[in-house]
């Protein structure tokens, strides 16, 4: 779980005892590819840090009449229905595994410890919820101000091992097109 420091020490120094408290929390979950993790209107009780493999957010049919996929997270990056963490409310959306993934997570009541406990906590907490909000405040930006191949071009200059990890019809949702001109734009920059 050194990577998990790591990546916290990024972020903020932790002190050995804080690190000792807070790893002594997280569970490791080895998930086969396809499993949905987390389901529309449950509460989300964790926050996983994934170690090893691509995790997808998406809306399910029953919410739009048409699954659509509006995230992914990959190794070395958190994970959670953050929203529904936050509220302890029903999830409006899903989260699932595009391959086998191993995450390490920690439960709300477990980090809420953490967070009186420890001198890192509240900064890390923090910090963390500030990085969400400027992924999300990416990603809207992009749906407004990029045109669909200036998205799919981003996505895999960022990210060039999609290519072989994620479904075209997800990344076709992701950027806002439908599968046939996915193809085209696939087609131009090719």
């Amino acid at each position: 779980m050194q990577f998990i420091r790591k990546h916290i020490e990024d972020i903020s120094k932790i002190s050995d005892s804080d690190w000792a408290y807070f790893s002594d929390r997280l569970v490791a979950r080895h998930l086969k590819k396809r499993t949905v993790f987390l389901k529309y209107n449950e509460v989300e009780d964790q926050i996983s840090f994934i170690s090893s493999g691509v995790v997808r957010l998406y809306l399910p049919n029953e919410v739009k009449g048409k699954e659509v996929t509006f995230g992914f997270s990959f190794k070395n990056q958190f994970i959670s229905a953050y929203d529904s963490f936050l509220t302890r409310k029903p999830s409006l959306y899903e989260l699932e595994t595009l391959s086998d993934t191993t995450l390490y997570s920690i439960s709300y009541n477990d980090l809420q410890d953490v967070y009186s406990n420890t001198e890192f906590g509240n900064l890390v907490g923090r910090l963390t919820a500030e990085r969400l909000f400027m992924l999300k405040s990416i990603r809207e930006q992009s749906l407004l101000c990029e045109t669909a191949e200036e998205r799919y071009f981003n996505l895999f200059k960022q990210r060039p091992e999609l290519v072989t990890v994620i479904p075209l019809k997800y990344v076709s949702s992701y950027i806002g097109v439908t599968p046939q001109a996915l193809s085209r734009i696939r087609k131009r920059i090719t």
